[in-house]
């Protein structure tokens, strides 16, 4: 019999829309052990629960009842990972023979040469199929591992052998292969050539414990720079299959993981802790240079004194010696010296540090007895020592063992002299004692340290008098105002956030930290943390926190609480994570270890605050420890070797790691206390829903206004109702949205460029917006093809249906007035830009001159607040090539060979880590006004440099793009070539007709150029320097299709942005003769016009294209509906091969680009070059030294760059200037010489019909100040008598300049010295 879950447990209501609806589960049976105290429920709920609900059902009710454990069994499929679902059944035969039972799998890592057959088990990892269209075969090839090596299994096939295996294997597969290795000449390693290949599963490690699970609270991801692997996704994924309800990110000092973690979460049902491990400075209580209450005057009696100890921890090592001397004055007034027997041996090492030996101590009295002895000599008198925290620790933990009150008042001159020797690096005390000019002593033995810190005290006595101190009390307080240079150690401190308020403050503190507290690190003072601790759980952290540390110093009792009274729970760790402390000498051994942790367990519980048990992860599984090691080692960690099993580990692993704290104090730290911090943080919305643009004064107002009133002047005061319609339509999706702002803010931008004569070229999709081009954002009209009459506005659009764009159209005059019409639209549909009903956020990229784009930025700054205009942040990763040269050099360091399949694998496992951070080029993200970029996310510099002085987004720009306004004001050359073209030719560019006959010829020929088609440089078209159609191979593509109309160009733009859309795609369906360039997809557009053009549902279409352009293939079920609907199969195959398709807008923008500047190419050639080779100075690749040496010359030069092998980046873009120059001669042009009166700065000057005269800076080196202050020098009509004046007037010219302006002969007129003649 089964009762309603609410009905039987009635206190969780509250969650009764949880686990798929609580009023609609049932509960089967109860089970309760009061002695246990646990409690197990057996329920059947309405549909699937993630473990998130059920991890606060079972909280819920152990809270309720007091229970220590609930487990709650749901009849109800658990969570499967999305990848695991499409995997084939275990053992499914892809290639070849099945496998025998005898067919173990061997490691990998013992397959050899002579290994013969052999069968090998493992996940696939790279993938490297290859086709070889000549012989008709294919390649499979695929790289494996089992993480003991790796090896690659590489199989041919023939003409007429099956070769579906290669569509079948895919990267994190696992599979057994059997079969023989060999040596593979090409890939020049062994390989195995399969006779089987059959799909596996991997060994992933389960979390069985019974009951509730724990929850990790301490974990780094990939985003912990150059320190951790864990992919966010793959974490919480883990967690999930676990049955964790909840995980915690921990990053250092970074929050940049949250926006991934979130979507993991919510995908995996698995509550998501944001937090992270902060570099934290105690800057208000400690480095206190008195410790402890005292009214004495400074010229009191002290007492100095020091100890020398068995080792570095007060927890587990013992006095040796101590040593001390009373004194004021000036005047050491007594003495007091005695070993200590430690009760222990000393090691060989303090041995010979300190010259103490066994023999020394024994017989010497007890620490009891020795610290009496002490304490009756000091007479409660202040005691000093240099680092005293050390000295005093030790003093106290023998205290404490001895029953004995110790509580002195403490000076510490290591901290009086930081604040009052600021002029030294470091505060040793023997450096401390050098600089002071005292004499040399015996440094390490107690007396002879105790004497220096006297003598240093009398030192620092009359210092603290100049600063106002006239007693003990006097000093912290003088000391607060001296910064000196001795900066407060930095320790690591956990955050984590428990509500929104404290989301925000975090947000804050890592602001701060970045922009204000940066030193290598971003650094979180204790002052900052006490103003935003609001909504935020402070943990100890690790080993580096300062409980820890207090703990193993051995800080006195009541000092320790003090200082751990700060936090709200502490972390105890694995013995693995700090036996370095073993390694090192500062701690015996692992039992030494455990009572640290024990120590802090026992604080933790006289503090009546959770300890937790967690794991400071840094990679998923303890195979992945290679990858961090190689990390530290290209960070040159001496001990990056040392093994750190830093993995995210289980349940009972964590149960099995603390049993040494009894039964029911270990499954608190591992289960119980982090579950309650998890209970005590809530579920956080990372982002605010919906878009939060900033605020414009009647912004709708402004765009119906600037849209209606464009609409009227082009198309009438009654326009067309297509027209008419889709304005209605875009405007109705834009406000009711409120897009207003992002349109005119783009609109405003423009408007400020054209004010200032650049053109501005749209990017992206916003050229599918008719209300963009209405407003004046882009130049592209994206109605259908038609004519419209300037005069009358007589419309037509039924004699553009066939074709692909107005421009294509052939001229016609108005049959009503007889005036020319223009030919308008390009075809694009507005969902492509905003999706149906405006359900994507609009995305306005602008191409502005790069001599105008700062300006852009400014204006943006000025439109709404420079405090709200932040630059897009980046975040730099590992690419392939740095991490495989990080795997190679760890290699060679330590003389390990490896397969080739095995770097790669080791290398694979690095990519995407965290290297630094940046900016996008032009990307700025605007907070809205009423808002502050915390409630977004933090700020921070650029790669972390505190001298920059732009302040970015700590996110990556794309996962706020939602939420945010991003307006991208990128800098590009084809503006400032037009500007520059119409202020020497005065044509309005605007004005160019995109169907000028000769301008379109050279995208086939070069003969409107004046040039044949049979010259091997400039080749079979005359698109040399045009942008989108001037290298190699998109000059390639123009000879495959030779175009004719600008539809096919704006498909060639498509074909050559886009990503395995041309080759292998598009170009064999054009050559073959099955589609021609018309049919074949082009753009992302393409794809939904075409489907909706065979009958297909417009969102359907629209949805199959978004598939497509992203590179996911066709959505379920699509093929069917395309063939339904007469698609062909090439075109549902080709659709299948894209990876990216470009828009159509953005390749319609850069086309017409493209087109007017060819147009000054074939009509204003040497206006043309001046402005092309002008670009090509500025960036540095031109060099007037080679060009202006000749046609031959050139030609040899092309020659020689291309013949080599190895030719540089540098070379490679020297080699695009060259092709230009050489096309320049050809065309019967030529160089006039550089000329020290006549040659411009920068600009190459038109002299006469033939001729461009190079500027100053076309040398290479001879850069923008030298060539001003060559201009700057003969102004007035200024000549120079010698290179000896001329090298006086220009301070900026070097004499390697000199020597380049003699070399081109600009100097040849010039003797080198001024000479007086006397006669």
């Amino acid at each position: 019999m089964s009762v309603p879950f609410l009905t039987i447990f009635p206190g969780c209501e509250p969650l009764r829309d949880s686990a798929g609806g609580l009023d609609k589960a049932e509960v089967e049976n109860v089970v309760v052990s009061t002695d246990e105290q646990y409690m197990t429920i057996d329920a059947r709920f309405a549909s699937v629960v993630a473990p998130g609900d059920i991890g606060a059902l079972e909280s819920s009710l152990r809270s309720q009842y007091g229970l220590l454990r609930v487990t709650l069994n749901a009849e109800c499929p658990k969570i499967v990972p999305q990848q695991a679902k499409a995997e084939p059944k275990d053992g499914k035969l892809l290639y070849g023979k099945p496998l025998r039972k005898a067919d173990t799998p061997a490691d990998m890592s013992t397959v050899t040469l002579e290994s013969g057959y052999v069968t090998v088990k493992g996940e696939i990892f790279a993938v490297n199929n290859r086709e070889i269209q000549k012989r008709g075969a294919n390649i499979l090839s695929f790289d494996m591992t089992d993480y003991t090596g790796s090896v690659r299994v590489s199989k041919f096939i023939g003409r007429g052998e099956d070769a579906s295996i290669t569509g079948k294997v895919k990267n994190g597969m696992c599979v057994i292969v059997r079969g023989k290795v060999d040596f593979d000449k090409f890939y020049n390693d062994m390989v195995i050539d399969p006779v089987t290949i059959a799909v596996s599963n991997m060994d992933v490690r389960p979390d069985g414990h019974e009951g509730d699970k724990r929850v990790e609270l301490h974990l780094h991801t990939r985003y912990s720079t150059l320190d951790a692997l864990p992919d966010p996704a793959k974490v919480v994924e883990r967690a999930a299959s676990w049955g964790h309800r909840a995980v915690a990110v921990t990053d250092h000092g970074t929050a940049q993981s949250f926006p991934e973690m979130s979507k993991a979460g919510k995908k995996y049902g698995v509550k998501i802790i944001y937090g992270l491990e902060g570099y934290y400075v105690n800057d208000v209580d400690t480095g206190s240079a008195v410790r402890g209450e005292s009214d004495a005057p400074l010229e009191s009696e002290f007492i100095a004194f020091d100890v020398e100890t068995t080792g570095l921890s007060a927890a587990t090592d013992r006095l040796t010696e101590i040593g001390a001397v009373r004194f004021s004055g000036g005047r050491v007034l007594d003495t007091f010296s005695t070993f200590v027997d430690p009760g222990m041996h000393i090691p060989a090492n303090i041995t010979e540090l300190t010259g103490i030996k066994d023999s020394d101590v024994a017989g010497a009295p007890s620490e009891a007895e020795a610290m009496r002895a002490f304490l009756d000599f000091a007479g409660g008198r202040p005691i000093i020592a240099h680092n005293a925290t050390f000295d005093t620790g030790f003093m106290a933990a023998a205290c404490a063992r001895s029953g004995i009150e110790f509580h002195p008042v403490v000076v510490d001159t290591l901290i009086l002299a930081q604040r009052l020797l600021p002029e030294l690096r470091r505060h040793k005390l023997d450096m401390v004692s050098k600089h002071l000019g005292l004499p040399e002593f015996n440094h390490h033995r107690a007396f002879d340290d105790a004497e220096v810190v006297a003598r240093m005290m009398e030192k620092f006595i009359p210092m603290l008098h100049n600063q106002g101190a006239e007693k003990l009390s006097d000093v912290n307080e003088v000391m607060s105002r001296l910064s000196g240079s001795g900066s407060r150690r930095v320790r690591h401190i956990t955050l984590l956030v428990r509500n929104k308020v404290g989301l925000k403050n975090l947000y804050k503190l890592i602001s701060a930290s970045y922009l204000k507290h940066y030193s290598r690190n971003p650094i979180i003072p204790k002052s900052l943390l006490m103003e935003h601790r609001e909504g935020l759980l402070i943990g100890s952290a690790c080993e580096a926190g300062e409980v820890f540390d207090a703990v193993l110093r051995g800080t006195n009792a009541q000092e320790l609480k003090r200082l751990a009274s700060f936090y709200d729970y502490f972390e105890i760790m694995p013995l693995a994570n700090n036996r370095f402390l073993v390694e090192n000498g500062t701690v015996r051994d692992d039992e030494g270890l455990r009572d640290l942790n024990r120590r802090v367990a026992r604080l933790a519980h006289e503090l009546e605050k959770p300890v937790v048990a967690t794991g400071d992860v840094h990679f998923l599984d303890p195979r992945d420890e290679i990858y961090r090691r190689i990390l530290l080692a290209a960070k040159k960690f001496g001990d990056a070797d040392r093994p750190n099993p830093l993995y995210f580990r289980t349940t009972d692993e964590m149960l099995e790691e603390f049993a040494y704290l009894g039964k029911r104090d270990c499954y608190e730290a591992v289960i119980t206390n982090p579950n309650r911090i998890a209970d005590m943080c809530e579920e956080i919305k990372l982002l605010p829903d919906g878009l939060f643009p900033p605020k414009i004064e009647n912004s709708d107002g402004q765009l119906k206004d600037l849209v209606y009133g464009r609409m009227h002047e082009l198309y009438g005061e009654n326009p067309p109702e297509i027209v008419a319609e889709r304005v209605e339509t875009e405007l109705h999706d834009i406000l009711s949205r409120h897009y207003d702002v992002i349109y005119m803010s783009a609109q405003k931008l423009v408007a400020d460029s054209n004010a200032h004569g650049y053109l501005v070229g749209s990017r992206g999709s916003v050229g599918s917006s008719i209300v963009a081009y209405m407003s004046g954002i882009t130049e592209v009209n994206s109605l259908p093809p038609h004519y419209v009459c300037p005069e009358c506005h007589y419309t037509d659009f039924e004699s553009g249906k066939d074709y692909g764009c107005g421009a294509d159209m052939p001229d016609a005059v108005c049959p009503k007035c007889g005036a020319e019409m223009r030919k308008e639209g390009f075809d694009i549909p507005f969902e492509t830009f905003l999706g149906f009903g405006g359900d994507k956020v609009p995305d306005i990229d602008l191409n502005f001159s790069g001599e105008y784009q700062a300006k852009a930025h400014k204006y943006t700054e000025e439109l709404f607040g420079s405090d709200h205009v932040f630059r897009a942040g980046t975040i730099g990763t590992l690419a392939e090539k740095t991490a495989y040269g990080y795997v190679l050099k760890y290699l060679e360091e330590r003389g390990l060979k490896v397969s080739k399949a095995e770097e790669g694998r080791l290398a694979a496992g690095l990519v995407g880590v965290k290297r630094t951070t940046g900016q996008h080029p032009g990307g700025l993200v605007v907070i809205p006004q009423d808002m502050e970029v915390e409630d977004f996310c933090p700020v921070q510099h650029p790669a972390d440099d505190p001298g920059s002085g732009i302040i970015t987004t700590h996110f990556e720009y794309h996962s706020m793009e939602a939420n945010l306004l991003k307006l991208d004001e990128l800098g590009h050359d084809d503006p400032t070539m037009l500007k520059m073209l119409e202020d020497m030719t005065g044509v309005d560019v605007r004005k160019i007709p995109l169907d000028d006959p000769e301008t379109m010829r050279i995208f086939k020929t070069p003969e409107p150029l004046g040039l044949p088609d049979d010259d091997p440089i400039i080749g079979k078209t005359g698109t040399i320097g045009i942008p989108e159609f001037g290298t190699g191979f998109t000059r390639q593509m123009l000879v495959d299709t030779k175009p004719e109309q600008f539809d096919i160009l704006v498909r060639l733009s498509g074909f050559s942005h886009g990503t395995d859309v041309w080759l292998g795609n598009a170009k064999d369906l054009i050559l073959s003769g099955t589609a021609s360039v018309k049919e074949t997809i082009g753009c992302r557009d393409d794809i939904m016009l075409y489907l909706i053009s065979r009958g297909m549902d417009p969102k359907r279409s629209f949805k199959i294209m978004e598939a497509v352009r992203k590179g996911r293939g066709l959505p379920e079920g699509a093929e069917d509906e395309m063939r339904d609907h007469g698609v062909p199969d090439w075109y549902i195959g080709s659709c299948q091969k894209i990876k990216y398709l470009f828009p159509k807008a953005h390749a319609v923008a850069y086309v017409m680009m493209a087109f007017r500047i060819a147009y000054f190419k074939v009509h204003y050639p040497l206006q043309y070059y001046s402005a092309y080779f002008y670009r090509r100075s500025q960036k540095d690749s031109f060099d007037a030294a080679i060009m202006i040496q000749g046609v031959d010359f050139v030609r040899r030069k092309i020659n020689e760059i291309e013949n080599k092998a190895d030719a540089t980046a540098k070379e490679n873009d020297l080699l695009t200037t060259l092709e230009a120059v050489y096309e320049f001669y050809m065309r019967g042009f030529d160089f006039a010489p550089i000329d020290l009166y006549e040659s411009d700065e920068s600009k190459f000057l038109v002299v006469g019909d033939r001729q461009l005269r190079p500027p100053f800076v076309s040398l290479s080196g001879l850069g923008e100040a030298a060539a001003r202050d060559l201009v700057a020098a003969r102004e007035g009509g200024r000549e120079f008598i010698s290179i000896e004046e001329l090298s006086m007037a220009c301070p900026k010219l070097s004499q390697a300049h000199i020597e380049q302006l003699k070399s081109v002969g600009a100097l040849s007129s010039l003797p080198d010295e001024s000479q007086m003649s006397l006669f």
